[in-house]
Formats: C-alpha cells, sequence, structure tokens
C-alpha cells in the first residue's frame, strides 16, 4: 500500500472512518471486479481519492454502498464498500499509472528485471494493465491516453533536467495526469463547474505527490546512484519545502471554488492530510506518544534525524551536507560522521525490492493483515518502514480555522 495521503485513525471520526474504508475496499474489489485478482497490488491510498471527490458531488443513493465480505485486511470483517462510477475510475487510472511503474523499472533494470525473461513477463503484464485501464476508461468517457503521454514525458524532461533546473518543470506530467483525472470526477458527477477548480486542485497534488516522493527518496537515490529531482536540479530542501506548503495551500483555495454536496471527507483527505503529509516527509511531524519533539512519520528513516525543522538531513545542502546533497567526510552523513546514532556513519539500508518480489512480499503483508494492523512493517518495494492503515494513534489534532471535520 502506497501513497501519500494515509490519515491517523484518531484524526478521522467513526462515519468518516468507515467512508475512508469503503473508498479504499471499493477501490481494491473494482479492480478485482474489472481487472482480476492480480490487479489488487496496484491498491494505493491516493488513488481512492478519485472515488472520494466522484461521490462527494453527487447525491448519495443506496446503491452507492454494497456489503462486502470478510477479507484479511479487515481481520475477517464485512463491511460496506463504495461502488459505481468512481471505485471504477479509480482502478483504471491506478492501473494505467502502475503500468508506467513497471515499465520504468523493466528500463532502469532494476533487481530481476535485469533478467530478460522477467523483464519479458513484467512487460507483458503492463501492457496488460494499459489496455485494461484504457478499456475501463472508455467506458467512463476517460481518455487515459492523457495519462500514459505525461508518464511517457517524464524520461524524457528527466534527461534534460540539471543543475538550476526548475523542480516545477521536473513535476509537470505529474501535474497534468492528476488534473486530468481529478476533473473527470466533475464529469462522472454531472458536475461541469467543478472542472476547473478540480483540475487545479488535482495539477497541485500531483506537484505535491512528486515533491514528496523526491524527499523521501533522496538518501536512498544517492546512495543507489539513482535519479532524483532534488539532486539532479541542486535544489535546497527549504525551496521544496516552499513549494509543498504552497501546494498544500493552492489546493485548499482550489476546492474552496467547487461545489459539493458532502466534503467533509474531501475536506479532511485534500485540506488536513495533506499537510500532514507534508510534515511527515520533512521530518516536522510531532507526535505525543512517542515522547519526541520531532519523529519520522510513516515511511521515513528511523536513524535519528529528527532534530532540525528538516530532519537534519545531510542531502539538503548547507553545513549540514555536502555542496549538492551530499556529507561530506567526517561529517553528518558522510563517512564517521559525527550526528548518525551509528558508529562509522548511518548504518546500511536494505536496496528497494523489484517488482516482482515486491508484489510476493505485498500479497504476503496483505493476507497477514500487518499492513491494516500491524504497528511497524516493511514497505513491500520501498522496504521504509511504515505503519498500519487502522493503528490508532496518539497524534495531535489539526486546528485550521473553519475546520469541519467533525
Amino acid at each position: 500500500m502506497f501513497g501519500i495521503v494515509r490519515p491517523c485513525s484518531h484524526r478521522l471520526t467513526e462515519r468518516l472512518k468507515t467512508e475512508w474504508m469503503a473508498h479504499l475496499c471499493g477501490l481494491c474489489l473494482a479492480l478485482r471486479a474489472d481487472h482480476g485478482q492480480f490487479a489488487r497490488v496496484v491498491t494505493n491510498y491516493d488513488g481512492l481519492i478519485v472515488s472520494v471527490l466522484t461521490e462527494a458531488q453527487s447525491e448519495r443513493t443506496p446503491d452507492a454502498r454494497r456489503t462486502a465480505g470478510p477479507c484479511p485486511l479487515r481481520a475477517m470483517r464485512t463491511t460496506p464498500v463504495a461502488r459505481g462510477e468512481g471505485a471504477r475510475l479509480a482502478a483504471a487510472v491506478s492501473l494505467v499509472l502502475a503500468s508506467a511503474k513497471v515499465r520504468d523499472h523493466v528500463a532502469d533494470r532494476d533487481g530481476l528485471l535485469a533478467r530478460r525473461p522477467i523483464a519479458a513477463a513484467a512487460r507483458k503484464v503492463a501492457r496488460g494493465w494499459d489496455r485494461a485501464g484504457a478499456k475501463a476508461g472508455a467506458d467512463l468517457g476517460f481518455d487515459t491516453a492523457v495519462l500514459l503521454d505525461a508518464v511517457d514525458r517524464q524520461p524524457e524532461i528527466e534527461a534534460l533536467a540539471g543543475p538550476g533546473t526548475s523542480l516545477l518543470t521536473v513535476t509537470e506530467p505529474t501535474e497534468t495526469a492528476t488534473a486530468a483525472a481529478f476533473a473527470h470526477t466533475a464529469v462522472l458527477a454531472g458536475q461541469p463547474h467543478n472542472e476547473a477548480p478540480l483540475a487545479e486542485a488535482g495539477r497541485l497534488f500531483g506537484r505535491l505527490a512528486h515533491l514528496l516522493d523526491a524527499v523521501e527518496d533522496q538518501q536512498a537515490d544517492a546512495a543507489s546512484g539513482a535519479w532524483n529531482p532534488l539532486t539532479a536540479t541542486r535544489t535546497p530542501l527549504t525551496e521544496a519545502r516552499r513549494l509543498a506548503d504552497d501546494a498544500v495551500h493552492g489546493v485548499r483555495l482550489a476546492l474552496r471554488d467547487a461545489r459539493f454536496t458532502d466534503d467533509r471527507l474531501v475536506h479532511v483527505l485534500l485540506a488536513h492530510e495533506l499537510a500532514a503529509a507534508v510534515d511527515r516527509a520533512f521530518g516536522t511531524v510531532s507526535c505525543s506518544h512517542q515522547g519526541q519533539s520531532a519523529v519520522p512519520g510513516p515511511g521515513r528513516p528511523q536513524d535519528g534525524y529528527g532534530a532540525g525543522p528538516y530532519g537534519g538531513n545531510p542531502f539538503a545542502g548547507g553545513p549540514a551536507g555536502g555542496a549538492h546533497g551530499g556529507g561530506a567526510p567526517g561529517g553528518p552523513g558522510g563517512p564517521g560522521g559525527g550526528s548518525s546514532p551509528y558508529f562509522g556513519g548511518e548504518p546500511p539500508r536494505p536496496r528497494p525490492r523489484s517488482f516482482l518480489p515486491g508484489c510476493g512480499m505485498f500479497t504476503y503483508l496483505f493476507c497477514t493483515c500487518q499492513m491494516c494492523c500491524a504497528k511497524e512493517y516493511e514497505g513491500p518495494w520501498s522496504r521504509k518502514k511504515r505503519q498500519g492503515c487502522c493503528r490508532d494513534a496518539d497524534c495531535p489534532d489539526c486546528n485550521c480555522d473553519g475546520c469541519c471535520c467533525s
């Protein structure tokens, strides 16, 4: 399970927690119903927002929910789940973007995908997901070609990016893809006046997703030699944080221009949880149950970089790191760095799993309920430390003006 919008359960009322799980399970079951059992591996937290937005603009009908049978992820409990065009659109978008991710791993020859037979099998899976996503999108009036075009342009943009290139140039394809998906929810809901503001919200959401992914992966990318937009463009974390905060504010303003039938869950996810995701990625989140002033959230390395406003990240540039994102020898993040809690520098980080081993680990975590209930588990692909999505936490409540969370 991946995505930047991972709400702590205590910040949701029981009603909103039930609604959130209904959309998450609805996406998973829509993938199974339309595309087969294996397609459920692309279920993600961010994809369900498409389903949430569609329903928030529509009048709720009895057909909007059905009771799903027992599932290991829900501790073998039945539950109402979302169904309809919103869940199907979310499934189509998730499939197409996941197929692009697979092709990217094949092109990079990651792990087992460096072997020709396995790479050929992965490409076959990706082509199947492309066709399935395109067909499902066409049934809903959504042309997935805009997503594929955005994904195809990303490698070209990254190849041309260098020191001084704006981060917004690199994030543009992701912005375009998410803007199209968000805007089409207004079409499905029959609310054409919402297309423009939701396209703007989607554009900024895509920017934020790309930025936070770059921030969270920067240290691991530097260790493995993988390309990272922050390092390639020599953008300091202070600038990345400014862009992220601006994007959160822009999403809130865009949502104010849209009209919803019931926007409570949309407001929590896109107004409050996006801000929490930014804090989590930059290491500025504070949780009282951890007993620390700043602790890494789910997906953040548990390596002791929690004191500064950006977690003491040695890749932030400036005195704490090397000139262009690397730690200097004898300094934080470098060999023998003094700020690391480990003698001789940071502990070795496990390499991310490639696609097929990650799928196997996902299946194991899924069927043993660890994604739902574990205090901490290792991400199936990234191998980052994460917390179960339904596990209670005691994080500080948000208190923005005009909050309607309850």
